[in-house]
């Protein structure tokens, strides 16, 4: 019998690619289903609000995980005034930290609930974005932008860090390919996309006519719905108005009607795949290991 992993608010996939890499059988738990055309949950999936679940239904789990909703806590990280006006609120009572941290708080009071049930240790490691710690305490480890809490194991894979490198070309010049296309590309009226927006080519004015607008009172010339409202998506917080409830291009019910949106940030959410199968492998029960060796043997 393969040992049972445990995805809550597992999304498009989690940590879940991990685990079934390591031979577990796995249980997705999430609001939503994310079925984006080919990209779908590789494993069951149940429909249910984790604040819901009790921790005896996962007594014969082996490993949970978990990747509570960061949008609230990645909008506070961030310098915008509405930001830290919102962060401001919570610390001064006016928004309830509690209603903050409750699916964060949520997954240990199953893991807690689970081992009661259970009569021995079940590992839980939570994942989330470096913008929580303030509200959550500090986390144990970071893989780049992914950092854990809870169970995290002793030895953890490391991020190398990217090195730039000097450009080179063919033609012996000694010019980085970056250099030449500034030099090629960029008009004489200062604009990347051949727009003018200062005063070089004349009056301000573009190519066509159109007057630039300024970035800040009134958009882009591309999204001029930018700033009027926040970042998309569902909101499991559940906060009337808040920054993960949509804008004008969404729904009523706060759902953004782009599935290519959608499809994009349930990506961005994954488990990078060495670091889902790192825990798995290092929460593998070590009677299931045993078994694994003598099958190979």
């Amino acid at each position: 019998m393969k040992p049972l992993g445990i995805d809550l608010f597992c999304g498009l996939d989690g940590f879940t690619e991990g685990l079934l890499a390591e031979n577990f059988e796995v249980i997705g738990f999430d609001i939503e289903r994310h079925d984006y055309g080919d990209a779908k949950y590789p494993a069951q999936l149940v429909l249910q609000d984790v604040l819901t679940l009790h921790g005896r239904q996962f007594k014969d789990a082996a490993l949970i995980v978990a990747s509570p909703p960061c949008q609230e806590f990645s909008y506070m990280a961030m310098p915008w005034s509405r930001a830290k006006a919102i962060e401001a609120e919570y610390r001064s009572g006016a928004r309830d930290v509690k209603k903050l941290t409750a699916l964060f708080d949520a997954c240990f009071r199953i893991q807690r609930e689970a081992i009661e049930a259970a009569g021995h240790f079940i590992p839980l490691v939570v994942e989330n974005v470096r913008g929580a710690c303030p509200w959550v305490g500090r986390s144990r480890w970071n893989y780049g932008s992914f950092h854990l809490w809870g169970d995290v194991p002793a030895l953890m894979p490391m991020v190398r860090k990217h090195v730039k490198v000097g450009g080179f070309r063919f033609d012996g010049s000694g010019k980085s390919f970056q250099s030449a296309s500034v030099e090629h590309t960029k008009n004489n009226g200062g604009s990347w996309f051949a727009i003018a927006h200062n005063t070089t080519s004349g009056r301000g004015q573009n190519p066509d006519g159109r007057k630039g607008i300024p970035h800040r009172t009134a958009g882009h010339w591309t999204n001029p719905a930018e700033h009027e409202g926040a970042k998309q998506g569902g909101d499991r917080f559940n906060v009337p108005g808040s920054i993960s409830r949509s804008t004008a291009g969404n729904t009523a019910n706060g759902k953004t009607k782009s599935n290519a949106r959608k499809a994009a940030s349930a990506q961005i959410a994954k488990i990078p795949l060495a670091l889902s199968t790192h825990i798995a492998r290092s929460w593998k029960p070590a009677n299931f290991i045993e078994q694994e060796v003598e099958s190979a043997a």
